[in-house]
């Protein structure tokens, strides 16, 4: 396809996100003044659904025997791309991660892409993926079959600085309690086991592991349970805590370092130990370069630069898109609708999720998306590239 017709139709695409403008940042507005946390992702879920099925889109709900999940698809045959919705919110923090502006901007990607496929044969979804900040969810719905049959997927987090290539640390939960013995803290202090200096002790060796582990490592945790009184000796304490590497390698052999901790504490006071594991595992990011040079290519040309990928793997979180990248094309890009200096997960940007600001940027990555859908779908030869570079990396 010449390059001229191909921006006309890009140019089309573009006009029929505008065109439902103002029902996006509807949906984005209202997700965004109710927050629901994972799983619980009622109204959100449903007012999403409720807008693709108004639209024309085929709607499944529930899929995955995950209620807060669904899948709204139009078009037929390939290429089939696929637009990752994430919506519930943070404990009392809101949409500190701005969810609410990628849900509004998959649906969005996704309205202006249907315009192309009257013209090619190819298959547009819509996946609502629940609960990414409390569990691993898109992994266990790839176990399930949610990405089957996907030649690329896409999801834009809104953030501090615009790149088309990202990459995020592998991570897993970890639950741990010290069963220890009560007794009265100024009388009989001997006859105690304090679970909570155990617990205590464990965050002191973890720092003390901090100078011997790779600087793109992470391990951090809160005390959950600590004691009843100050003048009890704490017979119980808990904590919850993430390990966070690299790759999936590393993070097995940072596990075993992060439990000697925790059994070194409970050597040196008494108490008895407890640790589970958690069951999702957030994936490494793995990210397709033809298809993340496509995403640039289009952001520039709507107008934003693109900064260079940050291959030093500090300053990294952690997301289940790693866990899609593991099984089909996708790219997890970055859009700044803040400044630097505000970070996720803060107050500031929960308010910049609502802001003008953060609908612009939404508008802005359905556009991005859209645009980089449409290339695969009318230019073979750049969905060819992406599947090879997938193959090579597996």
């Amino acid at each position: 396809m010449r390059r001229q017709q191909l921006q006309n139709i890009k140019d089309e695409i573009a006009a029929v996100i505008d065109e439902h403008k103002n029902a996006l940042i509807g949906l984005s507005l209202r997700l965004h003044s109710e927050p629901e946390v994972g799983f619980q992702e009622r109204k959100a879920a449903a007012w999403l659904a409720d807008y693709l099925e108004s639209e024309g889109f085929a709607l499944e709900r529930g899929i995955c025997d995950l209620p807060t999940a669904f899948r709204a698809a139009d078009g037929r045959g390939k290429p089939a791309v696929g637009f990752l919705a994430e919506y519930d919110a943070l404990p009392k923090l809101g949409h500190a991660c701005g969810h609410n502006l990628i849900a509004a901007s998959a649906v969005g990607a996704a309205l202006g892409v249907r315009h192309v496929l009257r013209r090619r044969a190819g298959r547009i979804t819509v996946v609502g993926t629940p609960a990414e900040e409390v569990g691993a969810t898109k992994g266990l719905m790839a176990q399930r079959g949610a990405f089957d049959g996907l030649d690329a997927a896409m999801l834009v987090h809104p953030g501090s600085h615009d790149s088309a290539s990202e990459q995020a640390l592998a991570c897993i939960g970890l639950n741990v309690e010290f069963l220890g013995k009560a007794a009265h803290a100024a009388v009989r202090p001997e006859d105690g086991i304090n679970a909570l200096n155990a617990l205590i002790l464990s965050f002191n060796a973890i720092d003390a592991l901090r100078q011997h582990i790779p600087g793109t490592a992470r391990v951090h945790g809160i005390i959950t349970a600590g004691g009843e009184a100050a003048n009890i000796v704490p017979h119980y304490a808990a904590g919850s805590f993430l390990v966070r590497a690299l790759d999936l390698g590393y993070l097995e052999v940072l596990k075993d370092r992060v439990i000697g901790c925790f059994e070194g504490a409970a050597r040196a006071t008494g108490a008895q130990l407890r640790y589970q594991w958690t069951d999702d595992v957030y994936a490494p990011l793995r990210q397709n370069q033809p298809l993340a040079n496509l995403f640039a290519q289009n952001l520039q040309m709507l107008g934003r630069a693109v900064s260079p990928p940050d291959t030093s793997g500090q300053g990294l979180g952690s997301t289940d898109m790693g866990n899609v990248s593991q099984v089909v094309p996708a790219i997890h890009p970055s859009l700044a609708i803040v400044p630097h200096r505000i970070s996720l997960h803060s107050p500031e940007f929960a308010q910049a999720a609502g802001s003008s600001a953060g609908q612009e940027g939404m508008l802005l990555a359905a556009k991005a998306m859209a645009w980089t859908a449409a290339d695969l779908i009318l230019q073979p030869a750049e969905l060819a590239r992406v599947k090879a570079d997938f193959l090579a990396e597996g």
